[in-house]
């Protein structure tokens, strides 16, 4: 008689994935706010739109619905050659609330998708320990998420994310660059570090061409390791820029904002820009990371391919009305962002000038 085969045999453990859903719980429950209907464990979040109970009022008059989708790239490979993962969970929000932000949405809920090899409780717990603590930065709710062992796709050790928010916004603050002007200033949010676009080239700088390990600590870092340097988690913006937004409930001042991501600061500005008007932008009108200044010169990589793969120090940018430039910076270097004039707005043909 042959043998009987299990599921578990074949490299799927439900009693991990029971004890998995018992240690994210308290994490996943922390970012719940009053509009969260349900608990955690229900086969579908659920999320109040409406009405706030606590407020008595409704909540929007002509809400849009925005939302948005991403992942953490290969800084994941770096997390597991680390064995943190607390962090990256931070980054798959950012990724996406960051987004959002640029059309003036406040993000409402979030979900995640964790794929791996073999779940480990203890390490899905820390990595949603992260999300959760993302979320919490960005005001939005962890509403639900999936866990996927796959041990035929993905080797030992490896992992994947991917993140999915929504968010709203009323009707008639939507921002969508259509108001961008000659005369407008541009101003800069500093990043954190290199986020979590160009990886794969940083990577092969480091990791391959350098041959460091992740606990080496180039003088050029002043003694920073190398991971703890490339795993600082991405800026989420959207507290500030939500406050800001807020302040001007008849005038719009902020005409336009980017999330600087994948294709710096040169792809990512033109996708807001009407197609008559320039980006002027002065290069050394804000302080470089100093990470940027080891990569280009330990790949070598040229200057523009810099700019067309990282961050170089700015995370998100707003284009506002030049009259309010100045108290606009003021108040979100009083948010807590670190604030940079970094150019104009000219006429031109849509696209990004660097000087």
């Amino acid at each position: 008689m042959s043998k009987y085969i299990s599921y578990s045999e074949s490299g799927v453990n439900i009693d991990a994935n029971d004890e998995m859903v018992d240690k994210i719980s308290a994490s996943v429950a922390s970012t719940f706010g009053p509009r969260v209907m349900g608990s955690t464990g229900g086969f579908a979040g659920m999320f109040r739109l409406d009405y706030d109970e606590k407020l008595f009022k409704r909540n929007y008059k002509n809400p849009v619905l925005v939302a948005c989708t991403d992942g953490v790239g290969s800084k994941v490979q770096l997390a597991g050659q680390m064995k943190k993962f607390d962090t990256v969970g931070i980054d798959l929000v950012a990724m996406s609330v960051n987004d959002m932000l640029v059309q003036g949405a406040e993000p409402l809920f979030f979900l995640d998708y964790l794929a791996v090899n073999k779940l480990e409780p203890a390490v899905i717990a820390e990595m949603v320990k992260g999300v959760a603590a993302g979320c919490k930065l960005a005001n939005c709710a962890l509403i639900g998420g999936e866990t996927a062992e796959m041990p035929d796709t993905y080797r030992k050790g490896d992992f994947d994310m991917a993140g999915f928010a929504v968010g709203v916004v009323e009707r008639k603050k939507i921002v969508d660059g259509s108001t961008i002007g000659k005369g407008d200033v541009i101003l800069g949010l500093g990043s954190s570090g290199v986020h979590s676009n160009g990886y794969t080239l940083a990577r092969n700088i480091c990791f391959k061409k350098c041959s460091l390990k992740v606990t080496d600590a180039p003088d050029e870092l002043d003694g920073v390791t190398i991971g703890d340097t490339l795993l600082e988690p991405t800026r989420i913006y959207v507290k500030p820029v939500i406050k800001l937004l807020s302040k001007y409930k008849v005038k719009r001042v902020v005409h336009g904002m980017s999330h600087i991501t994948g294709g710096g600061l040169v792809d990512n500005i033109p996708r807001v820009l009407p197609k008559d008007c320039d980006a002027v932008i002065k290069k050394t009108s804000w302080p470089r990371h100093k990470i940027f200044d080891f990569l280009q010169s330990k790949g070598p990589v040229e200057e523009h391919e810099m700019y067309r793969t990282f961050n170089m120090g700015i995370g998100f940018v707003l284009i506002v009305a030049e009259d309010f430039a100045a108290s606009i910076k003021r108040k979100l270097t009083k948010y807590g962002e670190k604030v940079y004039k970094l150019g104009r707005i000219t006429s031109g043909t849509g696209r990004v000038v660097l000087k």
